[in-house]
């Protein structure tokens, strides 16, 4: 299955790229694309999200993408569903939809991990959870079908479908759906970040080509393929859990573009045709979608209802790098953005910081200057860049860091620096999670690193992720064991103490995590009152969501490894009851720097 990259090794810049005197929005009303003069889009895309023009929001940097490879884009923030005032506003595309739920799964939007109606969302002006459907794919979906007849193809997009495109467990209704395409109706599926897909089915659409061996995408089909692997089928996972577990296996081990090989599932009388994932961008090209002309504001069209609270962190903050190889089974990054990092280079990230200064409201602070975890950037496993990820190995789990990964903070201290230091930054935080263990891990950098975060880069706390304290529920979640996070603690408050700094370490804790009982959680207050000298306030309850280990866990309580049965908390009750079990305030001695 070829890839354009296999001949052109930068993609986003064909002959028709046009060219950005000035930044300005993408069009979203009528009035837009008449001032353009276009009389059509080429696509237009409907998300969950109001219109925010960021590089943190999925759908802008695909608008953005579209548009730098010369296609007429519209984008459609939060349509209203019971008319097409909304849909039908800019027409109909001349290539194809692209539909996403949104920055989030709309129902881990809408809800809590106990089912209850959240009544705020980021994404949305005015702050007033009232513009997200449920289930936004299949609503949208169905919007656009009930307003225009054969019209272009659909195509899903964004986290919702991504974790969505196999069978998979659904937490809100207690059941295992099929892939999302078959109850959505829609023609195409693009999953994970899928930057190179995009460019090859955006071509092949125009040029009127087959693009069912575009790598990165999922399909619906009459015939299996004999040469991908052979999924359980969907009557199969309903029937068997231990089907349903060996399915995510296969699922879970071909995500790596080196390394995977297509999927095919039986769903009914057809088959969900999953091909290979598509390449990862590299440092290069990165960069040029980086330095894409977004706004960093939302669109004038939904500034009446007000503002979209989201804007507050993520408009002066920089992604310095994609994906994560921490595979924490609760956490669906390793299978949306994929276990190897993709680094920025530091010339485009300081650019990045650099902009920021040309906007009236930047007041020198960069509230983020990370990735999925901050600390990954600038390295990888030199054999998994080569091989593609290995197949029932992980380079870090609930007991040791393979040896094959060399933890190096060396290119991320050197990059943090020159950010600093730049003219008109104030500061530059690092809110984005960092994993301790590599901290600890990197006898070189490691101690710099954290020296460097102390001093420099925290807003009065860092954060960090240690889940659970006990060790059975530990190797259930994938998190290192307590110890590592006593070692770091002591050596984070030596470094306050030497830099007469009162700094915190603020903690998160999942409370009715698969494996974790009552006493788990009495056991994990124990710890954090006696040997962290602190009250916890960060607990969660685990929220089963589509793409991870940890649901398939909550489905089948069963151990995924050892197909053993394990104790699964499902009463709603009981599960407040153990998040109230470890964030009880007791009254100690205070230790400094806790």
């Amino acid at each position: 299955m070829a890839s354009r990259r296999s001949k052109s090794p930068t993609t986003f810049k064909p002959e028709n790229t046009v060219s950005f005197s000035e930044k300005d929005f993408l069009p979203t009303t009528r009035a837009e694309m008449d001032a353009k003069g276009w009389t059509q889009c080429d696509v237009i895309l409907v998300t969950g999200d109001a219109y925010i023009d960021s590089p943190f929001i999925g759908t802008s940097m695909v608008g953005r993408m579209l548009e730098k490879m010369g296609y007429k884009v519209g984008i459609i923030g939060q349509p209203d569903i019971k008319s097409d005032k909304d849909v039908a506003r800019l027409g109909e595309p001349r290539l194809f939809w692209g539909v996403s739920g949104g920055s989030i799964d709309s129902m881990v939007s809408n809800y809590t991990a106990t089912k209850k109606f959240r009544n705020s969302d980021d994404y949305t002006p005015g702050g007033k959870n009232d513009k997200r459907p449920d289930r936004a794919v299949l609503v949208y979906t169905n919007l656009i079908r009930r307003f225009f007849k054969d019209t272009a193809p659909i195509v899903l997009g964004g986290i919702e479908a991504s974790l969505r495109r196999i069978t998979h467990y659904d937490y809100w209704s207690n059941k295992l759906k099929k892939p999302i395409i078959f109850d959505a109706k829609a023609d195409i599926l693009l999953y994970g970040m899928g930057e190179v897909a995009l460019d090859e089915l955006v071509h092949a659409l125009d040029e009127g080509r087959d693009y069912k061996d575009i790598r990165g995408i999922c399909y619906i089909s009459k015939e299996p393929k004999s040469e991908f692997h052979q999924l359980p089928s969907h009557a199969e996972c309903l029937a068997d859990k231990e089907k349903y577990i060996d399915m995510f296996d296969l699922f879970y081990d071909n995500n790596d573009p080196i390394a995977a090989k297509g999927l095919c599932e039986p769903v009914d009388s057809r088959y969900l045709i999953q091909n290979p994932p598509c390449d990862y961008l590299n440092e290069v090209e990165m960069d040029e979608m980086s330095a894409l002309p977004f706004t960093r504001e939302l669109h004038p069209f939904h500034r009446p209802e007000g503002k979209v609270k989201c804007l507050e962190t993520i408009k002066f903050s920089i992604m310095t790098h994609q994906g994560c190889w921490g595979e924490c089974n609760f956490c669906a990054i390793g299978v949306h953005q994929g276990r190897t990092i993709r680094t920025r280079s530091e010339e485009s990230i300081i650019n990045e910081a650099k902009e920021f200064r040309t906007y009236k409201d930047f007041k020198g602070i960069i509230s983020d200057l990370g990735g999925p975890t901050a600390n990954m950037y600038g390295y990888e496993c030199n054999k998994k860049l080569k091989l593609g990820t290995c197949d029932h190995q992980r380079c870090v789990d609930s007991r040791h860091l393979c040896s094959s990964m060399k933890p190096n903070h060396s290119r991320v201290r050197d990059m943090m620096k020159s950010v600093r230091e730049l003219p008109g930054i104030r500061k530059a935080f690092v809110s984005s999670g960092v994993r301790y263990d590599l901290i600890t891990e990197d006898k070189r950098d490691g101690y710099g690193y954290l020296k460097d975060m102390v001093e420099h880069h925290i807003s009065g706390q860092m954060k960090v992720a240690p889940e659970h304290t006990q060790q059975h529920v530990l190797d259930l979640m994938g998190k290192p064991g307590k110890q590592t996070l006593v070692d770091f603690k002591k050596l984070y408050d030596k470094l306050n103490r030497e830099m007469g700094k009162k700094q915190f370490l603020t903690y998160y804790l999942i409370a009715a995590h698969p494996g974790c009982e009552e006493k788990d959680m009495t056991e994990l207050k124990r710890f954090t009152t006696d040997e962290l000298k602190m009250n916890p306030e960060q607990a969660q309850v685990f929220t089963p969501t589509p793409g991870t280990y940890s649901s398939v866990m909550y489905y089948t309580e069963l151990d995924p490894v050892t197909r053993k049965k394990i104790f699964v908390e499902k009463d709603t009750l009981r599960k407040e009851k153990q998040k109230a079990i470890v964030v009880k305030k007791d009254t100690f001695a205070s230790g400094f720097a806790s």
